[in-house]
C-alpha cells in the first residue's frame, strides 16, 4: 500500500461517522513538523503564528512541546482572548491596533498589559492609546517596534510586503528614542519579517525562469536584511533593553535562526504543512491538515463531481490560491471550471473508480484560511478523531 493510500485509509476510517464538507488534522504530521521546526530553528524558540492556526487546541498542544514558547497574534481582540482563555501569558500583536474598545480593555487589566505586547512603526500608535486611555490612569504597555525587512536593490524598487514605514537603522534608532520618552509606554522588543524570504517558494511547479530569478532575489536580499538588521538592532539597544527580536517565519526558518540578532523565530504554516508550501526547496513540511468533500454525480466518463469546493486563499489570484485535489491521488481540476463555488469536477485516472458518496480529501493553499470554512476540525489519531473548535466554531471572529 502506498503513503497516499494508507493515509486516505486512515483518514477515511477515523471520519467514517462524519457528514462532509468536514476538516481534519493528522496529529502525527502535525507532532512531527513541530519537531522538525524545533530542529531548524536551531535552539532558538519558536513563537507559534496563530493566524495559520486558528485552532485552540492545536495552539495549546504545540506550546506544550519544548522549543515553543509564546503566540504571535494578529489582532489585539484575539490577544486579550488567548490570554484570557488560558492558551499562552506571552502574546505579541502582529500588526498595529486601532481597535479602541480592545485598547480599553488592555489598559484596564494589568495582567493582560503585562501578557501583551503590541506593534507599532509610528508615534501616532501611541497617541491612539494616549486618547482612549491617558498614561497617568494605566500600567505601562508595552511595545514592540516593527523593522520593514524589504529589500530596496536600487532607486524606487521595493521587494518584499508593504508593512513598516521604518527601513534604515537609524530610522529604527530615532523612532526608539521617540518610543521610550512617551511616558506610559515600555519598549520590550523588535520584530523583522523577511516576507520576501521566508513567504515565497522558490521552486514554483513548471516555472524555471521565475524559480531562478526567486533564487537569485533571496540569495542578493538576506545578507542586505542581515547586515541592517543587525545595525537597527543595535541602535534600538541604544535606547531600550530588548527582552526579545523576532523574525523569519517555516520558509526562513534555518537562515533566520543564524542571524545573531535575532533572538526567536515565528512559525506557524509549517505545522500544517499548506500546499503552497510545497513549492519550497529547503524544507517542505508533512501535509498535516486536509478537508474532505463528497462525491455528488458523474457528470461523463472519467469525470467525477464534488459538491463545494471553492475555497480560494488570500494572495495574488492564480491557481497556486486553489485547492488541491490530494486523496486519492491521481486527480486534479478541469481547466475550465477548477474549484467551485457549489461543485468541482474532477478528471484524471481515480475519477473513474469514484462513485457518488465517496470521498476527496483536498488540501488548503494556506494553513488558517481553512479554519475560516468550518466551526470544528477534527483531530485524528491513528483511528479516532476528536473534533476541536476553530476559532470561528468558539465565536471568535479573526479579522474582528
Amino acid at each position: 500500500m502506498t503513503a497516499g493510500r494508507a493515509l486516505q485509509k486512515k483518514l477515511d476510517q477515523a471520519t467514517a461517522h462524519l457528514e462532509t464538507p468536514l476538516a481534519a488534522v493528522d496529529l502525527a504530521a502535525f507532532d512531527a513538523n513541530a519537531a522538525a521546526l524545533s530542529v531548524r530553528s536551531a535552539g532558538k524558540p519558536i513563537r507559534v503564528a496563530s493566524k495559520s492556526v486558528r485552532v485552540r487546541a492545536l495552539l495549546e498542544r504545540v506550546l506544550q512541546r519544548p522549543g515553543w514558547s509564546g503566540v504571535m497574534a494578529y489582532t489585539l481582540p484575539e490577544a486579550i482572548w488567548l490570554v484570557r482563555s488560558g492558551v499562552s501569558d506571552d502574546v505579541l500583536v502582529a500588526y498595529p491596533t486601532v481597535d479602541r474598545a480592545a485598547i480599553a480593555e488592555l489598559t484596564a487589566d494589568p495582567a493582560l498589559a503585562a501578557a501583551i505586547t503590541i506593534m507599532v512603526d509610528h508615534p501616532s500608535h501611541l497617541d491612539l492609546v494616549d486618547a482612549v486611555t491617558s498614561p497617568g490612569r494605566r500600567p505601562d504597555v508595552r511595545l514592540c517596534l516593527e523593522l520593514d525587512a524589504s529589500w530596496r536593490p536600487a532607486g524606487p524598487l521595493h521587494v518584499g510586503v508593504r508593512r513598516s514605514p521604518v527601513h534604515s537603522a537609524a530610522q529604527a534608532g530615532a523612532l526608539a528614542r521617540r518610543l521610550v520618552a512617551r511616558p506610559g509606554f515600555r519598549l520590550v522588543a523588535m520584530m523583522a519579517y523577511e516576507a520576501h524570504i521566508a513567504g515565497v517558494g522558490d521552486a514554483p511547479p513548471g516555472q524555471a525562469l521565475r524559480a531562478r530569478a526567486i533564487r537569485m532575489m533571496q540569495r542578493r536580499a538576506l545578507p542586505e536584511l542581515l547586515k541592517r538588521r543587525m545595525a537597527a538592532v543595535e541602535a534600538v539597544r541604544e535606547h531600550a533593553d530588548l527582552e526579545f527580536v523576532n523574525g523569519g517565519g517555516t520558509g526562513s526558518m534555518a537562515a533566520t535562526a543564524a542571524d545573531p540578532s535575532i533572538t526567536e523565530i515565528a512559525a506557524g504554516s509549517g505545522l500544517l504543512g499548506p500546499t503552497l508550501f510545497d513549492t519550497y526547496r529547503t524544507w517542505r513540511p508533512t501535509p498535516a491538515a486536509f478537508f474532505a468533500l463528497s462525491v455528488v454525480r458523474r457528470p461523463a466518463p472519467r469525470i467525477a463531481t464534488v459538491l463545494g469546493g471553492g475555497w480560494i486563499a488570500s494572495g495574488p489570484t492564480g491557481p497556486s490560491r486553489q485547492p488541491t485535489p490530494w486523496l486519492p491521488e491521481g486527480l486534479r481540476f478541469r481547466g475550465d471550471e477548477g474549484a467551485g463555488e457549489v461543485q468541482t469536477p474532477l478528471v484524471g485516472p481515480a475519477a473513474d473508480e469514484l462513485r457518488p458518496g465517496d470521498r476527496v480529501w483536498f488540501r488548503h493553499a494556506k494553513a488558517g484560511e481553512l479554519c475560516e470554512h468550518v466551526n470544528e476540525v477534527h483531530l485524528v489519531d491513528g483511528d479516532t478523531a476528536t473534533p476541536a473548535p476553530t476559532y470561528r466554531g468558539e465565536g471568535y471572529a479573526f479579522l474582528g
